[in-house]
């Protein structure tokens, strides 16, 4: 049996590392198999994104459809109130030990959120290997996006030698560590004390040495901080347009911010990016959101 489906076609060299970052982001289509055409390999998933077109894939076979979910470590997130089909991914998954649905949205000035424990242990905590590093995530007591998984390569991949890179809204830190590597210092600030707490049990289980974390507010950070910085990450997607006048003033001339944020409209920050200084601004969708909104990142040449 045949069946046509979103696909994402990628180098066969690219392949596993791709396979696992749709698996965490709950992307991958499982009921069907992976094609193969010539160098590439088509993975199936199950919606439209920007890099999608449509294929024919064999199913797999004996492969039970389960609920829609994301995986974050060793937890799966559903998107409905659905203990059944909860149950039914934990029996699937031998990795999980946990399945979650979403009681609220993401709220607050430390962006978390409730759950209610759908299957499995009682906890909102696991462990997220990425890309050859682990991080301590607490699901309701500090943000994480897995979906970005590919974004923290994407911008260690552009890095130079010795870079001052600050990350304004660190969360646990899979920006800051992810980075820190290609960098001179990374400083890595949040305002949520749970969050730096993980941030701080990363910093020692990665052994990352060149990381500062703070517990800070970011608007007053250039208040404290004796530096311009060659780099900016500004994963704040709710709210980040009010934090980028602290960027600007961080930010040395010819420097790179990489601002993330919730759009409804191409170029929707563009006038105010330029106003404070932007010289050069490309803008991408990372992910699709909902219907009517996406995930965007711009990355700015500051002037």
């Amino acid at each position: 049996m045949t069946a046509e489906q979103w696909g994402v076609r990628v180098p066969v060299k690219s392949g596993e590392g791709t396979r696992q970052a749709l698996l965490r982001e709950g992307a991958l289509d499982c009921t069907l198999k992976v094609l193969r055409d010539g160098g590439d390999l088509i993975f199936p998933v199950n919606a439209e994104r920007e890099d999608t077109g449509r294929f024919t894939f064999e199913e797999q076979p004996g492969r039970e459809e389960l609920p829609r979910h994301e995986l974050v470590g060793g937890i799966a997130i559903l998107q409905e109130n659905d203990p059944a089909g909860a149950a039914r991914i934990l029996s699937a998954r031998p990795s999980l030990h946990t399945v979650l649905f979403p009681t609220s949205e993401v709220t607050g000035e430390f962006r978390t959120r409730t759950y209610a424990v759908l299957a499995g242990n009682d906890t909102t905590r696991t462990e997220v290997v990425e890309h050859g590093h682990c991080f301590a995530v607490d699901l309701a007591g500090a943000y994480f996006s897995a979906r970005l998984s590919t974004e923290r390569q994407r911008i260690a991949e552009k890095m130079g030698r010795n870079e001052l890179v600050l990350d304004m809204f660190a969360g646990v830190g899979p920006f800051a560590i992810t980075l820190a590597p290609h960098a001179a210092l990374v400083v890595a600030a949040d305002l949520n004390p749970r969050a730096v707490a993980l941030l701080m049990e990363n910093i020692r289980n990665s052994r990352a040495t060149n990381v500062l974390p703070l517990l800070f507010d970011a608007r007053r950070l250039d208040a404290i901080l004796p530096w311009k910085f060659d780099r900016i990450i500004m994963n704040l997607p709710l709210a980040g347009t009010e934090f980028l006048p602290e960027a600007f003033r961080l930010i040395r001339p010819g420097g790179t911010i990489h601002f993330y944020s919730l759009v409804s409209c191409e170029k929707e920050h563009l006038d105010r990016i330029r106003e404070l200084g932007g010289a050069e601004v490309t803008e991408r969708v990372v992910r699709s959101y909902s219907a009517e909104k996406w995930h965007a990142v711009y990355d700015i040449a500051a002037r």
